[in-house]
């Protein structure tokens, strides 16, 4: 099942690539919300399985939105590909580093992203949302309380995310429009291999990242274990799951992006996120919400 956030309305997806409006087709039985279905996750899926989606109407896919809205919790893991601690210098963990973007950073698979100055830096990442609330489970179980994947890219801005002598990661990713994910929240019975998902990141058509999900040192199932052994995870938290090796500030000379710039985020089975960096103010945030810092000499 693909599952859709259009025009702030949640739609499944049909084979013949049409959108049901899940509120219309159950009548009324779900909200309209896209955020909402995450609290009735397990009913939803029963009602589809009772009575299908229908034929679908036509859409346009620049009016997709984030198939997760509001996430009430967003984990994001840091060095989850061995090749890209190695660019970074380090060794791989031994436990995930773990940080967050806020959820004002979340945007849709298509929207432009307002350059706040600085070192703006790209990563793409295979995004997992929370289905069934999730504490103490072991690896083995970690899937079963995934209600889907997307394409996603952690923006990241260098230079405020290790200004001072504690790094900032969550402040510097966390800039309006840093969290773009989608195009569709895709359940997992319908990936061909959950655990083998290609991803590939193409800036100003460029390819800058390329591996696959099956290097990541901790899988999901394993995330999911180790982040819910401290806090339970809810119906519709967000994980990103790491980025691979090409990030723009470990390529020689480092490269960032521009206003102008167009940055791809895509996951095999899944789709692509595609935004487009534009000026600050062009989208109408204010001014004062954006603002760089200086130069960086890590990423994660």
């Amino acid at each position: 099942m693909r599952l859709a956030n259009l025009h702030g309305r949640l739609v499944i997806l049909t084979d013949g690539e049409g959108a049901v409006d899940v509120a219309e087709a159950s009548s009324g039985l779900f909200d309209p919300d896209p955020q909402a279905v995450f609290d009735c996750w397990d009913e939803l899926l029963a009602w589809v399985g009772e009575n299908g989606t229908g034929e679908g109407v036509r859409f346009a896919l620049q009016d997709l939105g984030p198939p997760v809205p509001r996430p009430r919790q967003i984990f994001a893991i840091g060095m989850n590909y061995a090749m890209h601690a190695d660019e970074i210098g380090l060794p791989p963990p031994e436990r995930p580093p773990v940080f967050t973007k806020f959820q004002s950073s979340i945007a849709g698979p298509f929207d432009p992203v307002e350059h706040p100055g600085g070192n703006v830096d790209w990563e793409v990442e295979m995004v997992v949302a929370i289905g069934r609330h999730a504490h103490r489970v072991a690896a083995g179980s970690g899937w079963d309380h995934v209600a889907g994947v997307m394409a996603g890219l952690d923006i990241s801005e260098r230079g405020l995310q290790h200004e001072g002598a504690e790094p900032q990661y969550s402040l510097g990713k966390s800039y309006p429009g840093f969290g773009p994910i989608g195009p569709f929240l895709v359940t997992p019975d319908e990936l061909p291999d959950r655990d083998d998902l290609e991803l590939r990141c193409v800036v100003n058509g460029e390819a800058v990242q390329s591996d696959s999900t099956r290097n990541m040192i901790f899988s999901v199932g394993e995330l999911v274990s180790l982040l819910s052994s401290v806090t339970p995870l809810l119906p519709g938290d967000l994980i990103f799951t790491g980025t691979p090796a090409g990030v723009g500030e470990r390529q020689t000379p480092p490269r960032f992006l521009s206003v102008g710039d167009e940055v791809v985020g895509f996951v095999g089975g899944v789709g692509e996120v595609r935004n487009a960096i534009v000026a600050a103010g062009a989208t109408g945030l204010p001014a004062a919400a954006l603002g760089g810092a200086p130069a960086s000499t890590r990423a994660v």
